[in-house]
C-alpha cells in the first residue's frame, strides 16, 4: 500500500510540472489575450493554485505515507484525494467529452490517480 501512495506522490509531481508548462504548451501568452482581464487572471490563478494543491498532495504522499495509512486523519485524506481524482474524471467527461483520443487518455490518467489513493483507502486496515 505504501508503494501506491508513493506512486501517487510522483503522479502529482508530474501534474505540477505539466500545469507549470501550460503557458508554453497552450501558448497562453497569446491565447489568453482573447479573454477579458478578469478571466485571464482567473485562469492563471486557478492553474497556479491547482499546482499548489498537487504539491501538497505530493508532499503528504511522500513524506507522510505511514500517517496516511495509520491515522484517521490520514485515511480521510486518502478518501479526499480519491474523491478529487474521481471528480476530475467526471469533469473530463462533462467538459471535454470523449470525442478525441486525448480526452479518453486524460480520463484514464485521472482514473489512475483515483485508484492510487482508493486502494489504500479501502483495503488497508
Amino acid at each position: 500500500m505504501e508503494v501506491l501512495i508513493k506512486l501517487g506522490g510522483i503522479y502529482n509531481i508530474v501534474l505540477v510540472i505539466f500545469h507549470l508548462l501550460f503557458w508554453r504548451i497552450f501558448d497562453w501568452k497569446n491565447d489568453l489575450r482573447n479573454l477579458s482581464f478578469l478571466n485571464r487572471a482567473i485562469m492563471q490563478v486557478l492553474n497556479l493554485s491547482l499546482s499548489f494543491v498537487f504539491i501538497i498532495f505530493s508532499y503528504i504522499s511522500l513524506a507522510h505515507t505511514n500517517e496516511l495509512l495509520s491515522t484517521a486523519l490520514g485515511h480521510s485524506l486518502l478518501i479526499l484525494m480519491t474523491l478529487f481524482w474521481v471528480a476530475r474524471s467526471i469533469e473530463q467527461i462533462v467538459f471535454f467529452k470523449l470525442k478525441h483520443w486525448g480526452s479518453v487518455a486524460f480520463l484514464a490518467f485521472f482514473l489512475v490517480g483515483a485508484v492510487l489513493y482508493a486502494i489504500p483507502a479501502i483495503f488497508y486496515t
